[in-house]
């Protein structure tokens, strides 16, 4: 994974401190010992010799660039910091987090609204834990600043749900499978499929037009994908806006969280 910090990254986070505002000396300097750069940029109050704050992140960004993890850190740090100060809500910087938010996708990042740093770009298309998979839903439910890219994710993210809830289920095939067999397999274990519901039950006709719009999402996220998306440019496809895009994403999240209570709801956990 790319590493978070260069001198735009760099420089950008430098311009919420210019002039000494924003967070206190002291607060930089906690978030360099939790980043382990606490010798890198010390601060002596009433020292005539002491940098400013400028200097220190930039002295700490620098000893990180060829770092990645502790490139991470180090803006995680800066970041969380920058939230209790109030950054991400003060309306007058609008200006230097969109900087920030720029300098950041050009070394594959993004910046949530919340200020919360996490990477851009296709999950890992294996069987991962569900840790891994709550991880890549909740990034989703975050972010929805670049809805060309974060189609393709949606649809990996599901793809590795499917394969996870036939692995756990004992039913992975050992061979290749495409994304609608994937689904449909793993849906049709957790009983998410139109045809697994009896209409004939009170409420039964209902919660099947249910699955099948579920069915639709995921045709549709699928199809969306294999035209644009992660993968395919980051443009989205000409007929579809911004919002119709955010719209799939948002739909795609909850497809996902209905798989996996249902799976847990099988396997008997809680």
């Amino acid at each position: 994974m790319d590493n978070p910090v260069n001198g735009e990254v760099a420089a950008a986070l430098s311009t919420f401190v210019k002039g000494g505002v924003g967070p206190s000396h002291s607060s930089l300097t906690s978030a360099f010992y939790a980043a382990g750069l606490g010798d890198v940029a010390p601060y002596s109050s009433g020292s005539i010799d002491s940098p400013n704050k400028v200097d220190r992140i930039t002295r700490a960004c620098r000893s990180v660039w060829r770092e990645p993890a502790g490139g991470r850190r180090l803006v995680e740090e800066l970041l969380s910091s920058f939230r209790v100060h109030g950054v991400f809500q003060d309306s007058s910087l609008e200006m230097e987090r969109s900087a920030l938010r720029n300098a950041l996708q050009q070394v594959g990042w993004t910046l949530t609204r919340e200020g919360r740093l996490e990477p851009i770009g296709d999950i890992i298309l294996e069987v991962g834990s569900r840790e891994a998979l709550n991880e890549q839903l909740n990034r989703l439910r975050r972010n929805t600043e670049d809805p060309g890219l974060l189609l393709g994710t949606a649809k990996e993210l599901l793809e590795s749900i499917g394969k996870f809830v036939l692995e756990e289920g004992g039913r992975l095939p050992d061979r290749t499978m495409d994304f609608p067999e994937v689904m449909s397999l793993s849906m049709e274990q957790l009983g998410v499929m139109p045809r697994n519901v009896d209409a004939t039950t009170e409420g039964g006709k209902q919660i099947r037009k249910v699955y099948q719009a579920v069915r639709t999402v995921v045709e549709a996220i699928n199809e969306l994908r294999n035209a644009h998306g992660t993968g395919h440019g980051r443009t989205l496809p000409s007929g579809v806006t911004v919002e119709a895009a955010r719209f799939m994403i948002r739909q795609a999240t909850m497809v996902a969280e209905l798989m996996l209570s249902a799976h847990d709801r099988q396997m008997g956990r809680p």
